[in-house]
This record gives C-alpha cells, sequence and structure tokens, in this order.
C-alpha cells in the first residue's frame, strides 16, 4: 500500500481479501474524501483571511497560516493519493510519485508539529513575560522563525527520498505495484525512533510545561485587577485556550499512528488489520482538517472573517454575473426601440419616451430659451 502509513506497513501490507472488498472501498473513500474536502477548504479559508485582513496579520496568526499549509501539505499528498490506491489496488503515481509524494507527507506531518511548536512559545513569551514579548513577539520576527522552521525540515526530510520505493506485491495479490519502504524494518526503527522523539514526544512535553505555566500566571493574574484590562485578559485567555484545544487533538489524533507503528516496529509480524488502519489514516486526516473549525467556533475575530470573505467572495461573484447579463439585456432595447418608431422617408423619430412625449417633442422643448435659476456658490474646503 502507498505511504500514508507505509512505516506500519513496510514489508507488509494488509489482508488483501479486506481491503478488496467493496464495503471497505465505499467507507474509505467516502470518509477520506469527506475529511479531506472539509480540510482543504477551511485551511484555504485560514490563509485568504489572514493574509487579506491586515489586522489578522498577528504572531501568532503567521504560526497559524504556517499549521494550515503544512495540513493542507497532508490532506492533498496523503489523502488523495490514498483515495485512488483504494479505488485501484495499485500504486499509479509512478517512482517520482513515489518520491515526491512521501516526502510531501512527511514535510507536511512535521511542519505542523514545529508550527504548533512555535506558537507554544509565543504564547508563552506574550503572557508570561509581556515586556519582552514586545520586541520577541512581532510579525517579522516569526516569519524568519518559520522562514527556518521551513528550511530545515524540508533540508531534513530528503532523507525519505532514499528510503522510499516502488515495490511489486507477491504473485498471490496479483503482482500489483505499492510505494513502500526499500529498508528492512530493523533499519528502519532508529529513523522512526528519531523522528517519533523530534516530532511527537518533545513538542508534547515541550507544551505540557509551558501551558501549565501559561494557566499559572493567567489564574494568579485574574485576581489582580491593576495588571492588564480584563477585556485584553479576556482576550489573552480565549487566545490560549483555542491554541490549547489544538495541541490536545494533535496529541489525541496522533496517538492511535504512532502507537501502531511504535508497536509493530517491534513485533516479529505486524499487526496490519485494515479497518485499523483506516482508523489510523481518517485520524490523521481529522487532525488537519479540524483545525479550522476549532478556530471558527473559539475565535471571534476568526469567525467574522471568515463571514466577511465568504461575503466578499459571494459579492464578486454577483458582480461578474451582473457585468456579464447586463451589456446584452441592455442591448436588446436599443436594437428594436428605433425601427418602430421612425417614419418612413423623413428619419423622424416619433417614438414615445419614458414620459409618453415624442422625442421629436423633447427635442423642441429643449430647443427653446430657458431661464437659469441662479445657484449659489459654496465654499470650498
Amino acid at each position: 500500500r502507498g505511504p500514508v502509513l507505509g512505516v506500519a506497513e513496510a514489508n507488509r501490507t494488509p489482508s488483501s481479501s479486506v481491503s478488496q472488498s467493496l464495503e471497505y472501498k465505499t467507507v474509505s473513500v467516502f470518509l477520506v474524501l469527506l475529511v479531506c474536502g472539509v480540510g482543504i477548504v477551511g485551511n484555504v479559508m485560514v490563509v485568504l483571511v489572514v493574509l487579506t485582513t491586515r489586522h489578522m496579520r498577528t504572531p501568532t496568526n503567521c504560526y497559524l497560516v504556517s499549521l494550515a499549509v503544512a495540513d493542507l501539505t497532508v490532506l492533498v499528498a496523503a489523502g488523495l493519493p490514498n483515495v485512488s490506491d483504494s479505488l485501484t489496488g495499485t500504486w499509479i503515481f509512478g517512482h517520482a510519485g513515489c518520491l515526491g509524494i512521501t516526502y510531501l507527507q512527511y514535510l507536511g506531518i512535521n511542519v505542523s508539529s514545529c508550527s504548533i511548536t512555535a506558537f507554544t512559545v509565543e504564547r508563552y513569551i506574550a503572557i508570561c513575560h509581556p515586556i519582552r514579548a514586545q520586541a520577541v513577539c512581532t510579525v517579522s520576527r516569526a516569519k524568519r522563525i518559520l522562514a527556518g522552521l521551513w528550511s530545515c525540515t524540508c533540508l531534513y526530510c530528503m532523507l525519505w527520498l532514499f528510503l522510499v520505493d516502488i515495490q511489486v506485491r507477491p504473485v498471490s495479490q496479483a503482482g500489483l505495484l505499492q510505494c513502500g519502504y526499500r529498508v528492512k524494518r530493523e533499519l528502519y526503527l532508529p529513523i522512526y525512533l528519531f523522528d517519533f522523539t523530534i516530532f511527537y514526544v518533545l513538542p508534547l512535553l515541550l507544551a505540557i510545561v509551558l501551558y501549565a505555566l501559561i494557566a499559572r500566571i493567567l489564574y494568579l493574574r485574574s485576581g489582580d485587577r491593576c495588571g492588564v484590562s480584563s477585556a485584553q485578559g479576556n482576550r489573552r485567555r480565549g487566545v490560549t485556550k483555542m491554541l490549547a484545544v489544538v495541541v490536545v487533538l494533535f496529541a489525541l489524533l496522533w496517538m492511535p499512528y504512532r502507537t501502531l507503528v511504535l508497536i509493530n516496529s517491534f513485533l516479529p509480524a505486524p499487526y496490519l488489520d485494515a479497518w485499523v488502519l483506516l482508523f489510523c489514516r481518517t485520524c490523521i486526516y481529522a487532525n488537519s482538517a479540524i483545525n479550522p473549525l476549532i478556530y471558527n467556533l473559539m475565535s471571534q475575530k476568526f469567525r467574522s472573517a471568515f463571514r466577511q470573505l465568504y461575503r466578499c467572495r459571494r459579492t464578486e461573484g454577483l458582480l461578474r454575473t451582473l457585468s456579464v447579463v447586463q451589456p446584452a439585456v441592455s442591448a436588446a432595447p436599443e436594437a428594436t426601440a428605433k425601427p418602430r418608431g421612425q417614419i418612413q422617408g423623413t428619419g423622424a423619430d416619433l417614438s414615445p419616451g419614458e414620459d409618453g412625449r415624442t422625442h421629436r417633442e423633447v427635442g423642441q422643448r429643449e430647443d427653446r430659451p430657458s431661464q437659469k435659476t441662479p445657484v449659489a456658490s459654496s465654499p470650498t474646503v
């Protein structure tokens, strides 16, 4: 099977009788398309909202844009190829596709973890060290940090280009192709454990410590009326709660996949039940799709910005439709009005106007001198 959960399936594939059944294919394709469709639309809206709305360009939202782009990468590079794999039962993207898609999958997974760590640290500095945050927590610094995170992660993920290759499944499975790992599980184990520690365990441990310190500071300040204003304190608490929910969901939705891979790394025969693998995949896609829903539910700013973006796109579409329809509608009366009102041979237009008078009467009325009423000139400002 493809590299979506290849780390758990290296050198082995789930039972073909289940994965090739109509029931499994129907459920798999429906779930993946539903979750990935919602996630792609939501993350695109997050990026557009922050880029097009001036007051949304904050350091925290810069990290959320990075997280949205990383989640988009996971959904497109992992979810959509999984649909074709379920329908056809073979790898259809060739050798270059195997390398590129695997690279993009791990790039999105690792950058999302780094982005979560980055905005956790930013929230800690902003709340626990507000004076220092004025110089540290800036949009320009956030952009530089994200550029460094993406660059380093891109270099690290190049390792996967040398670990995957096209493989031919056994004759019992009709010799179909799969994008799998060229190394044995014994050689892959230290690579996975390093990846598991750097991009899952350490970010979660750091998040637990920092959010515990943030909660302590917010609790102490809640009784201090002379600290920050009530509105500002509530806004900071709201943002912190929203980001904490994102971290908790990241931990919970990645846990089935990480646990399965960790167990299979030590078992002599990996556990590869098709329905369990589908559940793990769906949790991964849900983690990449659910964040925009959290922003909409827990952030008034994001909710208003989403509505404004929807209204703007709807207005632009309506204006574009009117600009196409209006010339065709206005050209029809002009083409048919004159021939009916003209007298043959004279060229005089006797068609009635809007007030019932003929154009000749209007012309005669306009030829008469009119008395002009003096108008007082208004002073310029």
